[in-house]
């Protein structure tokens, strides 16, 4: 397995982990998943994908409450994680969970209706 994948498997379980139980920021609700983690080949930035259920309004107040916590994470990251240079942190919102209960509600609607016909 290559050391960027490692690393960045080892940042997503301890992100999740500090986001979970260390972070007091009352934007944040308990249903916020880092759902995927992407360390650049010279591991100066790590791409932190998080999916956020709410409102448009909750995830906007989660995702600034992230960022201003961003550069606690990454400290504590360092901490945990023995890396010569840990990576600067920018977080990102992942639909796809979101996205995939929204198809699989339009598939169960379409399964419902169809057996309603027979």
């Amino acid at each position: 397995m290559d050391r960027t994948v490692r690393i960045s498997e080892e940042m997503r379980k301890e992100i999740s982990a500090i986001i979970q139980g260390e972070l007091k920021d009352p934007r944040l609700s308990r249903l916020i998943s880092v759902t995927n983690v992407n360390v650049t080949k010279d591991l100066r930035y790590a791409k932190v994908f998080v999916s956020i259920m709410g409102s448009d309004e909750e995830k906007k107040n989660a995702l600034d409450g992230l960022k201003s916590a961003a550069g606690f994470i990454r400290r504590e990251v360092g901490h945990r994680i023995q890396l010569r240079y840990t990576p600067e942190i920018q977080f990102e919102l992942d639909n796809s969970i979101e996205h995939g209960a929204y198809i699989s509600k339009l598939i169960n609607d379409a399964v419902k209706h169809d057996d309603k016909r027979d």
